[in-house]
């Protein structure tokens, strides 16, 4: 294999590898203020739910736009980035926001996130 072959090989490896991790991290959650919560797109409080005032304050007026340019959604029903489902109504975060048999959610309850979300 000559050296230009060589180098772009590795150059490949490298972005692969560093890819994931990538994809990991703004998929995360944050907690910038007790009961908060954000991904990328939205931030939420455990009582309102999707909060625009607070998603201007932790990501910027643009973010905000582009969340609250998507039509009418129930701010009380949401999936984060990461896939954690929660529903201010029932006071739970969950793995997914999946339903199963006679229509209960199947997620198992993240107790880390339901805790940073809605203190309990």
């Amino acid at each position: 294999m000559n050296q230009i072959a060589l180098s772009f090989s590795l150059t490949l490896l490298l972005a692969a590898s560093v890819l994931p991790a990538h994809a990991k991290q703004n998929s995360s959650l944050k907690s910038p203020a007790s009961g908060v919560l954000c991904d990328r797109y939205a931030c939420a409080n455990g009582t309102d739910g999707i909060s625009r005032p607070l998603t201007e304050k932790y990501l910027g007026k643009k973010v905000a736009n582009k969340l609250y340019s998507q039509g009418d959604v129930d701010p009380t029903e949401f999936t984060f980035a990461n896939g954690i489902f929660c529903d201010v109504k029932e006071r739970l975060c969950r793995e997914d926001r999946y339903y199963g048999e006679g229509g209960k959610r199947t997620g198992a309850v993240s107790k880390k996130y339901t805790e940073l979300l809605f203190g309990h």
